[in-house]
């Protein structure tokens, strides 16, 4: 109580004050406030405020929108911020600190959350307090104090030359072999490669545009056994779907997120070839690429990456190239 009467006595004094007499005053309240035992009786969370709160998460929804988030990572940010304000029960304007890390600690023991997950919770929070604050509808955001959570790194799998080689060895069809060069020599995400169309290939120049996260497009490049593969996929195809990859039999409907995926499972165990997913021939060709003296910046570029510290966590490297590189430059 003390912490949410703080902070409604610096807001409602912010635009009366300068900024240093603001702090002067958050620290004279702070100890005067540490003398005292403050209390209130606990009330339930009203409509009123729970209209508010769904108020103010739609406006910091639109923000984001505005700035080109997608769909999908709308929808994360107004189910977690939902359901954290379902949880805390408090008007977000009077939610503190000590809430937060409450929620968080709950979140973790009863859902036995990772602790990626719980970070990318505390990020969004984060995200929409500092937006409460910029937007003058409070004075400090709550998460300032709320540390990045450390999260164990580990060296993730990627595809070794055998298992491409396994993997195409049980490919049956035309569509699956064209489907699993091309994830790998372009790297591209699994919603990108659903969303391809035919009309997206320039077999001359063996490049295709793709729409990825933020609608921003960006060229990929693919190695000549992938243009023979999609020629001989493409040639073999009867119907008249634009998709440049459709299902097996009639009405040949263009493949989703989920098929890529289970197709892929399902190839990966009858090569014996386990846990394979489209982002590990990602991460792959990310790995292949540096390994083999790309430029940070220009694997960057292929991968579609705004920051480039999202590009240093798919590339792995190899320790044994580590140990030729201090030979060769160091003993």
């Amino acid at each position: 109580m003390k912490t949410e009467l703080l902070h409604e006595i610096c807001r409602l004094m912010k635009n009366h004050l300068s900024p240093e007499q603001n702090r002067i005053l958050e620290a004279t309240l702070c100890q005067t406030f540490s003398q005292y035992n403050i209390s209130v009786s606990s009330a339930p969370l009203t409509s009123n405020d729970q209209q508010y709160n769904a108020q103010l998460i739609s406006l910091f929804i639109a923000s984001k929108k505005i700035e080109g988030c997608s769909d999908n990572t709308l929808k994360y940010y107004t189910n977690t911020l939902t359901a954290m304000t379902n949880r805390v029960r408090k008007n977000v304007c009077r939610i503190d600190t000590n809430d937060l890390r409450l929620y968080l600690s709950d979140y973790q023991n009863t859902r036995h959350a990772s602790k990626v997950t719980l970070d990318n919770i505390r990020r969004i929070m984060s995200s929409f307090f500092a937006w409460l604050e910029d937007e003058d509808y409070i004075v400090k955001s709550p998460v300032r104090r709320i540390h990045k959570v450390k999260a164990t790194q580990t060296v993730k799998e990627t595809l070794s030359d055998e298992n491409l080689e396994q993997l195409r060895d049980q490919c049956t069809h035309p569509r699956d072999l064209a489907m699993i060069d091309l994830l790998i020599s372009t790297g591209i995400r699994v919603g990108e490669l659903v969303n391809l169309n035919r009309s997206d290939i320039n077999f001359d120049q063996r490049e295709c545009v793709v729409l990825g996260k933020g609608d921003k497009e960006r060229p990929v490049y693919f190695d000549a056994k992938t243009k023979i593969h999609l020629q001989n996929y493409l040639s073999a195809r009867t119907d008249s779907n634009p998709a440049l990859f459709v299902s097996y039999n009639a009405p040949w409907n263009r493949l989703s997120i989920a098929g890529v995926e289970r197709f892929l499972s399902n190839l990966g165990c009858k090569s014996h070839v386990y846990h394979v997913h489209p982002h590990k021939f990602r991460r792959t060709m990310a790995t292949m690429a540096i390994e083999k003296g790309m430029p940070i910046e220009q694997v960057q570029k292929l991968l579609g990456h705004t920051k480039i510290d999202t590009t240093l966590h798919y590339a792995i490297v190899n320790q044994t190239n580590v140990k030729l590189a201090h030979k060769r430059y160091i003993s």
